[in-house]
């Protein structure tokens, strides 16, 4: 007979072999050709296969390998360290808004030792004229999301396989910027939407500039999404905002034809004033926190010509940590850009 101490010890470790063997577990390998002629021609498969004992939900981020919109989802690096210029796309994108949507198209579903391949064409998102020909590794993003059983999102790191390869000739692909149409896909109640929250984002992009030229000091408006104040970083945030306000957000081209929930808006930072418009971006409401005219704030803020910000965090308490924690980074995030115009709830 086992003691009770005995039996307890091996119930423990049983329960404990059960836990571990029901841990999520994920494996991710880029694969392709071993050399491409013309960047045109660098396509990669990212393969995700699901390596544990339960089903997961993936969301289909549009940052990460389930998605091919051309956003820097890559760590591309040749065998002397260069790395290509990012030419891609940088959005708004909100993981609890898209773990909310009823539809199919946001995730990927992936059985016990399923897997799901995807094909991204690294020319979109990549100018390699700098880095130039040679051998290059290439790795995606191993991070990934998925939904729980109690409906949270949760993180999971994928074990990664890089993949290798040689580029030569043709380095990079422009984007034709030929004339464009004010509206492209956008509806008659999207276009008096859009009237509506261009008009907001001009006054919140007005406003920000008027305040930081008239407060030269340490502020809790400015600390708060800037960090602590400098006058260097006042006087780039203040560059960032005079751009910013500058544009004619009614004379932009907008995008309506983007259909994905999780996503408010993206663009390409050369493509001044062309903003493509996603689901995410339809049910916010025009002004206040993570709003439409907040939205065209954020995106004016990435394109180059406004000083060009990246997307170091998304979220309010996301940005106020960045702010604390990495002021330098908080000076160039687009969300910290986009609450401190917002300015909800009101500060001074």
């Amino acid at each position: 007979m086992f003691s009770s101490a005995l039996r307890a010890t091996l119930i423990a470790l049983a329960a404990s072999a059960v836990s571990v063997s029901a841990a999520p577990g994920l494996s991710l390998k880029v694969s392709g050709g071993d050399a491409f002629t013309g960047v045109e021609n660098m396509k990669v498969a990212t393969t995700i296969t699901n390596t544990g004992d339960e089903t997961l939900k993936l969301i289909n981020d549009v940052r990460g390998a389930l998605h091919t919109l051309p956003t820097n989802a890559f760590a591309v690096s040749s065998e002397s360290g260069e790395t290509p210029a990012f030419v891609g796309v940088k959005a708004k994108y909100s993981l609890d808004t898209v773990a909310a949507s009823a539809s199919d198209e946001d995730f990927t579903v992936l059985a016990p030792g399923a897997s799901f391949t995807l094909t991204h064409d690294l020319s979109k998102a990549y100018n390699f004229t700098t880095s130039g020909e040679g051998k290059y590794t290439i790795e995606a993003s191993n991070l990934f999301h998925y939904v729980d059983a109690e409906g949270k999102v949760q993180e999971l790191r994928a074990d990664a396989e890089a993949h290798v390869a040689a580029l030569s000739g043709k380095l990079a692909v422009s984007r034709p910027l030929e004339r464009r149409a004010s509206y492209n896909g956008c509806s008659s109640s999207r276009q008096s939407s859009l009237v509506t929250a261009a008009s907001s984002a001009q006054s919140y992009a007005a406003s920000a500039l008027s305040y930081l030229n008239s407060h030269t000091s340490s502020t809790t408006r400015y600390t708060t999404w800037f960090g602590t104040y400098t006058s260097s970083r006042h006087s780039t945030v203040q560059s960032h905002f005079s751009k910013i306000s500058g544009g004619s957000y009614s004379s932009f081209t907008y995008d309506c034809t983007c259909t994905d929930s999780g996503t408010y808006a993206y663009v390409y930072p050369s493509d001044y004033g062309h903003i493509y418009l996603c689901g995410a971006f339809w049910s916010a409401p025009n002004t206040g926190t993570d709003s439409r005219a907040g939205t065209l704030i954020h995106e004016a803020s990435h394109f180059t010509a406004n000083g060009g910000t990246d997307d170091y965090v998304y979220g309010q308490s996301s940005a106020k940590s960045l702010a604390s924690s990495n002021p330098d980074h908080a000076v160039f995030n687009a969300d910290n850009h986009e609450y401190f115009a917002e300015n909800n709830p009101s500060q001074s």
